[in-house]
């Protein structure tokens, strides 16, 4: 990673475990359509990729279900969901040593960047990161890979080669 001038990063399952507001919030979600759902680890696979996906493939929702889901979702994370969240041991240790070493952080999350950016402050992480770049509330940008090419643009490196992503599922990627 010495020779790598960006280190970007996923939020979700990677710098915070944010397992107990997303299946809250999708608990939530759910109740809004009659479903009750009392077993938190049922939820987790919704942790990671696009919550309008999830509730269509784990739900049998269809678009426009899916997009009222999303819509209740959201009425409980930003209120709560949002900071029923834990930053995992170490990261604040390992964000400084980068930062120290001269690399250029950028988060990069399939998360809402209002979210994002609300989180970092919340835990005082913001300050490490020159890019905080998310998916949009609109859903113009909503996969990963349109949220990476949004954070590269940003970072105005289309030299991948100085890149290093860090995150712990395939939608990192």
């Amino acid at each position: 990673m010495k020779d790598k001038k960006y280190v970007f990063f996923d939020l979700d399952g990677t710098i915070t475990d944010s397992g107990l507001g997303i299946t809250k919030s999708v608990q939530y979600a759910l109740r809004a359509f009659g479903i009750e759902e009392t077993n938190l680890k049922k939820l987790e696979p919704f942790i990671g990729p696009p919550l309008k996906d999830s509730f269509m493939e784990f739900y049998h929702m269809d678009e426009e279900q899916a997009n009222k889901a999303v819509k209740a979702y959201r009425e409980y994370y930003e209120v709560t969901g949002l900071f029923e969240n834990e930053v995992y041991d170490g990261i604040p240790n390992v964000l400084k040593q980068l930062k120290e070493a001269g690399k250029e952080m950028v988060l990069a999350t399939s998360k809402p960047e209002v979210f994002a950016k609300k989180i970092l402050e919340h835990f005082q992480l913001d300050s490490y990161f020159s890019i905080i770049a998310g998916a949009d509330l609109e859903g113009n940008r909503v996969e990963k890979l349109d949220v990476m090419k949004y954070a590269i643009g940003l970072a105005n490196s289309e030299d991948y080669t100085q890149i290093v992503m860090i995150g712990d599922r395939k939608y990192d990627i």
